[in-house]
């Protein structure tokens, strides 16, 4: 089975992002945006911006923690959608 690390964001005036993992990366985007994902997800408009394909769910949820971290990167990426 293949797991994804992603980080979606939004162009609102808020401008924020959200790093997770999923096995179905579209699905998961779809859920955030139907208001359907996490509670801090909710109300807002998604767009992917990245995700990396990792083997393992623990693979995965060790990456999350990184990329959650990485204030940098998210920042960089945010800029992408602003």
């Amino acid at each position: 089975m293949r797991f994804f690390v992603y980080v979606i964001g939004t162009s609102s005036s808020i401008n924020k992002t959200y790093v997770g993992w999923t096995n179905d990366v579209e699905k998961r985007l779809e859920a955030h945006n139907n208001s359907k994902g996490a509670k801090s997800t909710r109300g807002h408009e998604w767009k992917l911006l990245y995700k990396e394909e990792l083997s393992s769910k623990s693979e995965a949820m060790k990456r999350e923690y990184e990329l959650k971290k990485d204030r940098k990167l998210r920042s960089d990426l945010r800029k992408l959608i602003s």
